[in-house]
């Protein structure tokens, strides 16, 4: 299971940082991504990162502001939103996906297991 946390109301130019638990299941044998949800918009893919740790991608619109990171000792995955803009409102998911080391997947279709969702809303 997957409880994300960490939602609120921010103004642009502003900073959150989600957090997503995991419990049950060996966490260091899943991907983790954020996904979002804007309000009458499809999901789509925010972040990633792999097994490890050491490989991390992320969708276009928010490279250089949001960071992903994971603690599997703590069995955690978190995002660090920076520089938030109007368009970052969205219901963040964490999302979990079983991989092979080698393979960290940007497809949103691919990750099997969700949390509840978290809403971030930011205002001009």
């Amino acid at each position: 299971q997957l409880q994300a946390s960490g939602g609120g109301s921010v103004q642009a130019g502003g900073s959150l940082r989600l957090s997503c638990a995991a419990s049950g299941g060996t966490f260091s044998f899943y991907a983790l991504a954020w996904i979002r949800q804007a309000p009458g918009k499809e999901r789509e893919f925010v972040a990633a990162v792999s097994r490890s740790g050491g490989w991390t991608e992320y969708a276009d619109s928010v490279k250089g502001r949001f960071t992903i990171s994971r603690d599997n000792d703590k069995k955690k995955v978190n995002l660090q939103m920076n520089s938030l803009e109007p368009e970052d409102t969205a219901v963040y998911y964490c999302a979990a996906d079983r991989v092979i080391m080698t393979v960290l997947n940007t497809d949103k279709a691919d990750y099997d297991y969700w949390g509840q969702g978290t809403l971030v809303t930011v205002s001009s």
